[in-house]
């Protein structure tokens, strides 16, 4: 028997948090859209339940945003809803953000936006007009979060609480080695420099080869200098990488650093992977690995 397509609506008030929401779920693995026509929908799902049962990536969670902001669709999607419902092959949520309109009115001043239902008036108006329009359908969602109190840390732990499975696994580490003269990596959240060590790159039998090699890895860490920096690197990040995954981040990007990104980063990046990999899902990546060579090869 083929397993039910997951389908998940989040709607609600205008500022209750949709936004953390379908991060959330991104997290999680579904395949997520914000702002979703309504009048779209019914395409959409037609078009997931096609897909070959055998396909390499097929999507089978899918979350999406439905709001005020599509304005005039919006009255479509009771009836998409009902027939979601119905579907025997999809297992369909409804969940409902809400939040009291005193915190409502903080945030819009805090962000400084405009309501959708109250672009040229007051921001109150908006939100009493939302709420009316909203009362059916948060009576029959399946789930209505009141984000009045919450931080999004705490909505994100409810959404995880009440969707998130055995085999979903929502933080991930990813531990990768760059090299300086290329560059910062962006995205890294760590960055530790490894240029203090001795460099293969002046052993000629070491030159053309990369910290994934037995020789030039040993060559790294088989020193004083590297061991020591490893042991304390460690003891300082196991304790703190939980607290990452507390405070609700879902990747967290440790990078090393050495001169090229091809020996002495690359190597205490395979370290570091495989040490972390015993607790935690891990991916391990070499920016520069390769640069230098493809370099010459070009020339």
């Amino acid at each position: 028997m083929d397993k039910k397509l997951s389908i998940v609506i989040i709607t609600g008030m205008s500022g209750a948090g949709k936004t953390v929401a379908i991060q959330s779920f991104e997290d999680m693995g579904y395949f997520t859209v914000d702002n979703m026509p309504p009048t779209l929908i019914e395409k959409f799902v037609d078009l997931l339940s096609t897909q070959d049962s055998n396909q390499e990536n097929k999507i089978d969670k899918l979350a999406m945003v439905v709001d005020m902001r599509s304005r005039v669709f919006f009255e479509h999607l009771r009836s998409i809803i009902t027939e979601l419902t119905d579907m025997p092959t999809i297992d369909f949520k409804l969940v409902f953000l809400d939040a009291n309109d005193l915190e409502l009115v903080a945030r819009y001043k805090e962000t400084r936006r405009s309501h959708p239902l109250a672009i040229d008036g007051r921001v109150l108006d908006g939100i009493t007009m939302e709420r009316e329009i909203l009362t059916d359908l948060k009576n029959l969602s399946d789930l209505v979060i009141d984000t009045s109190e919450l931080t999004p840390r705490n909505l994100r732990s409810q959404i995880l609480q009440n969707f998130s499975t055995q085999t979903t696994n929502t933080f991930r580490i990813e531990v990768m080695s760059f090299g300086f003269k290329y560059g910062l990596p962006l995205d890294a959240d760590l960055v530790f420099d490894v240029r203090f060590l001795p460099n293969p790159y002046y052993l000629p039998e070491l030159r053309n080869q990369n910290g994934t090699n037995e020789a030039v890895y040993h060559y790294v860490m088989d020193n004083e200098a590297s061991e020591a920096f490893y042991t304390n690197l460690t003891a300082m990040l196991k304790p703190i990488i939980p607290a990452y995954q507390k405070e609700g981040k879902s990747v967290l990007t440790i990078a090393f650093g050495c001169t090229g990104g091809q020996h002495r980063s690359v190597a205490f990046a395979e370290r570091l992977s495989k040490e972390l990999g015993k607790d935690w899902h891990v991916n391990v990546s070499h920016r520069d690995k390769d640069r230098r060579k493809e370099t010459v090869n070009r020339s």
